[in-house]
This record gives C-alpha cells, sequence and structure tokens, in this order.
C-alpha cells in the first residue's frame, strides 16, 4: 500500500522585514513541520497548503518544491505502508497563525538560523534535509 502525504516549511517577513521560519511542536513534543495525508481528489500542492492552513491557521503559496521522503512502517490492518512526504516552501500570505490543537501542540515563528538548530536539536533526523533545503532556497547556508 502506498501512502502520500504533503506538507512544507512556511516563511514570512515580519513587521521589521526580518525573515522569519515556521515551526511547529507535534504531539509528541517534537519539533516538525506541517504535514498530513492526500485526500481524494486533491494534488500534492493542494494537500500541502490545506495541511498547512488546517495545522496553522495560515494561508500559503507555494514558492518551490523542496524534496521528498520516503519511508516505510506497518499499518495493523494494512501490513507494510510505503509513506512518500511532499514538503513544499511556502510563503504565508494571509490568515490567523493558531495551532490545531487536536494535532499538534504549538506553532510558531524563529530567526531561520534559530529555526536550524531547534530542528537540530529537538525535530526528526529525516526532517534535516528539508529545513536545510528551505533555507537553502532562502539564501542561507547551514551546516
Amino acid at each position: 500500500m502506498k501512502e502520500i502525504s504533503a506538507g512544507g516549511v512556511v516563511f514570512r517577513h515580519n513587521e521589521s522585514g526580518q525573515l522569519q521560519v515556521q515551526l511547529i511542536q507535534d504531539r509528541y513534543g517534537k519539533v516538525s513541520l506541517p504535514k498530513g495525508k492526500m485526500e481524494a481528489g486533491e494534488t500534492v500542492e493542494q494537500t500541502a497548503l490545506r495541511e498547512i492552513r488546517e495545522e496553522t491557521g495560515l494561508s500559503g503559496e507555494i514558492v518551490a518544491p523542496i524534496d521528498q521522503i520516503k519511508y516505510q512502517y506497518e499499518h495493523a490492518q494494512f501490513g507494510t505502508v510505503n509513506k512518500e512526504v511532499h514538503y513544499y516552501l511556502v510563503k504565508a500570505v494571509g490568515g490567523t497563525h493558531q495551532a490545531q490543537v487536536e494535532e499538534i501542540r504549538g506553532v510558531d515563528w524563529f530567526e531561520p538560523l534559530e529555526a536550524w538548530r531547534k530542528q537540530k536539536q529537538s525535530g526528526y533526523d529525516n526532517n534535516h534535509r528539508i529545513v536545510a533545503g528551505a533555507l537553502q532556497l532562502l539564501g542561507l547556508q547551514v551546516t
């Protein structure tokens, strides 16, 4: 069985013109990115934007694809599931910034290098290259 999800690294320029990157804290307390499963009739891009809106309250515009993560997990009913997650760099264009408390613990904005530090410190390993790829698209190099 194959399962497709999509999400993104959301960015904005605050009132002072400073670049900020959004991170969420998932229900397990880990730093993560908004994402979720594709619904029937959606494109992966539509899924990414819908999930960002649902989880963070923000509407966005896709700037560029970042990368995909692929892995397998065991589902009690369906057995081995091949999971594919598509990530995009997304510019925040509207909405009200608020966490969807049913799914995540929190959502906040960070200066890009602080976001990178938080990702490396308490994020999922497979998201390192996604966050690094987003920062690279934004003109920043991280190691």
